[in-house]
C-alpha cells in the first residue's frame, strides 16, 4: 500500500467517507456491459448453483442448477448461460474498423466496439475461469456429449480471465477492484472484496457514516453476500432443505415445480440485492470523466477480441491447459510490460496518481522560470534545436546530472537534466535540455517549449514504447526447461467408468464428476 493511500484510508476512517484516489476514470465503461452474478455451491469444487445475468438493470435472468452435483444439470446451466452470452458476443461482430499497421504500409481490420463482462468481485472472475476450463473441452459428440455451445462458451470465458490478468484491460471487470481503484475506503483489503461494504463507505445512507453501512451491509440477514460463495446460515436453513424438497418430488411433477418455484425464489432473493448493487458501482463509475489512455487500453481489448473471434471461426483450437516453457515466458513477460505500461499511463492521466511518484521521488512539479527556445547545438556534424529551461522547485529532486525526464504534458519530449542548483527557502534549480515532439527544423513550434511562468510536471517515468523480448522457438526450447515440447494436449483424457452421468437428481460427489474438471 503506497503511503498516500494509507493517508486516503485513515481520512476515509476520520471522515465516515470513502476518499477518492483517482480524478479520472481508469477503465473503460461499455455503454451495454454483460452483469453477471454467480451463486456457487459450498464444498463442491466450482459447482455452479445459480446465476443473474443481463446488459441492462430491468433485464436480469435467472439461471438455477437444481442439483449442483448432477453432471447433466451442470452442463444443462452452462448451455442455458451460453444461450445469453454468445449472443451478445455476436452482437459485437458487426462493423469493423482499418486501422493502419507496419508504418502504414498494410492495414489490420478491427471490431468498432468489443464486449465487457462485470461480475461483483474477484471471486467471479475465478468462477469464469474454473467454468472455461471445465467447459471447453467438452465434446458434442462421442462419450457424454453435450450442447454444442457448451465448448465454445468456455472457450470464451477463458479468453475473458485470461485479458482480466493483463492490467489495464477492461474487457472482464470485477467491480470491487474497479471501485477500489478509484476510492479509499476505512476498511482492510479483505473487506473491501465484500461489495456491499464497499458501496456502504462509497455512498453511507443519511445518518449513517461509512463503518456503521460497512457492518451493517456484512450482515447477511440484511445484506446477503456478494457471491460466488453462499452464507453458511442461508445453506443450513433454506438451501439444504428446499434442494432436498425437489429431489424428494422426483415422481411428483407439481411437487417438483413446486419446489423448484420455492427455490428459484430463494435463489433469486440472494442475487437480487447484488445485482442491484452492481448497477449501482457502474453508475458511480460512470460520473468520473476517463482518462486519456483509456480509449487506446480498450482498443487493446478489441483488438483481442477481434483476434480470438477469428481464431474461432477458423477453426482453432481451444486454449491449452497448460503453457509450455516459452509460451509461458512469453505471456509474463507480456503482462510485465503491460504491468508497467499501465501504472505509467494511470500516473500520467491522473494528478493524484502522479502525486504517489512526487512522494517516492520519481517525479516533481515546479515552475518554468527562464526558457531559452531558440538555442541550437552546432557541436555535432550537424546543428540541431536544444532548447533549454529553468525549472524551479520546492519539491526534494532525487535524480543526477544527466539523467532524462519526461512530461506527461508532452509525452514525446525527453529533457535531460544538465544543472542542478540549491537555492534559497529550500527550493531546487534545475536547468533542462529538451529534445524530441519539436518537429525537424531548427524553430519550435508554438507551444512545444514550456513557457516561463508554466507549471510542469516532470518524472522518470516514460510512456514510450517498450521492445518486446527475444524469446526461443518452441522448438528450441533449452533443456533446463524440459526440452523441445511433445504435442499438445488440448483435451480431457478419456473419462473411465466412474466418470459417467448422474445416476439421479441425487447423486452424491460419487457421480463421477472428476474433481480436476471442476478445480
Amino acid at each position: 500500500m503506497s503511503t498516500l493511500r494509507a493517508l486516503a484510508k485513515a481520512q476515509a476512517l476520520a471522515a465516515g467517507v470513502a476518499q477518492p484516489v483517482a480524478t479520472v476514470r481508469h477503465l473503460h465503461l461499455s455503454d451495454r456491459p454483460l452483469v453477471l452474478v454467480p451463486l456457487t455451491m459450498a464444498g463442491e469444487a466450482n459447482a455452479p448453483l445459480a446465476a443473474l445475468v443481463g446488459d441492462a438493470p430491468d433485464a436480469a435472468r435467472l439461471l438455477v442448477v437444481p442439483q449442483p452435483r448432477n453432471r447433466d444439470q451442470r452442463f444443462a446451466f452452462a448451455a442455458e448461460l451460453a444461450g445469453i452470452v454468445l449472443p451478445y458476443l455476436d452482437s459485437f461482430r458487426g462493423d469493423t474498423e482499418a486501422v493502419a499497421v507496419d508504418r502504414g504500409r498494410d492495414v489490420r481490420h478491427r471490431y468498432v466496439d468489443a464486449p465487457q463482462l462485470v461480475v461483483p468481485n474477484p471471486g467471479g472472475v475465478t468462477f469464469l475461469r474454473l467454468f472455461g476450463r471445465s467447459t471447453r473441452f467438452r465434446r458434442p459428440d462421442g462419450d457424454y456429449p453435450v450442447h454444442p455451445s457448451v465448448p465454445l462458451l468456455g472457450r470464451w470465458l477463458t479468453f475473458f480471465a485470461e485479458r482480466a490478468e493483463q492490467p489495464g484491460s477492461s474487457a472482464l471487470v470485477a467491480l470491487t477492484d474497479a471501485l477500489t481503484l478509484h476510492w479509499a475506503t476505512g476498511q482492510s483489503a479483505v473487506e473491501d472484496q465484500h461489495l456491499p461494504a464497499v458501496l456502504g463507505w462509497l455512498d453511507p445512507p443519511p445518518g449513517l457514516t461509512g463503518a456503521q453501512a460497512a457492518a451493517r451491509a456484512e450482515d447477511p440477514a440484511s445484506c446477503p453476500p456478494a457471491g460466488p460463495a453462499t452464507d453458511p446460515e442461508f445453506d443450513n436453513r433454506v438451501l439444504a432443505p428446499a434442494i432436498a424438497a425437489y429431489a424428494d418430488a422426483a415422481d411428483d411433477e407439481a411437487a417438483r415445480r413446486s419446489a423448484y418455484a420455492e427455490l428459484e425464489l430463494a435463489l433469486r432473493g440472494q442475487l437480487a440485492p447484488t445485482w442491484e448493487l452492481v448497477w449501482r458501482g457502474l453508475g458511480l463509475l460512470a460520473a468520473l470523466p476517463p482518462g486519456a489512455r483509456v480509449a487506446g487500453r480498450w482498443a487493446g481489448d478489441r483488438d483481442a477480441f477481434t483476434g480470438h473471434a477469428e481464431h474461432v471461426d477458423a477453426g482453432g483450437g481451444p486454449q491449452p491447459r497448460r503453457d509450455g516453457a516459452v509460451a509461458a515466458a512469453v505471456r509474463l513477460h507480456r503482462l510485465e510490460r503491460a504491468a508497467a505500461s499501465y501504472a505509467v499511463q494511470r500516473a500520467y492521466d491522473d494528478p493524484l496518481v502522479m502525486a504517489e511518484h512526487r512522494l517516492t521521488g520519481e517525479a516533481f512539479v515546479g515552475d518554468v522560470t527562464l526558457a531559452d527556445p531558440a538555442r541550437v547545438d552546432d557541436t555535432g556534424k550537424r546543428p540541431v534545436l536544444r532548447p533549454r529551461i529553468q525549472v524551479v522547485t520546492t519539491e526534494p529532486v532525487a535524480v543526477p546530472v544527466g539523467a532524462t525526464l519526461y512530461s506527461p504534458a508532452r509525452p514525446g519530449q525527453k529533457a535531460r537534466v544538465v544543472f542542478l542548483t540549491p537555492a534559497a527557502d529550500g527550493k531546487t534549480e534545475v536547468v533542462l535540455e529538451l529534445s524530441g515532439g519539436m518537429g525537424r527544423g531548427l524553430t519550435a513550434p508554438p507551444g512545444t517549449v514550456p513557457e516561463v511562468g508554466e507549471r510542469l510536471c516532470l518524472t522518470t517515468l516514460s510512456d514510450g514504447f517498450l521492445p518486446a523480448g527475444s524469446f526461443p522457438t518452441p522448438e528450441e526450447t533449452p533443456w533446463t526447461h524440459g526440452g523441445p515440447p511433445a504435442a499438445p494436449v488440448l483435451s480431457d483424457p478419456a473419462p473411465g467408468p466412474a466418470a459417467g452421468p448422474a445416476a439421479g437428481p441425487a447423486a452424491g460427489p460419487a457421480d463421477g464428476d472428476p474433481a480436476e474438471e471442476w478445480a
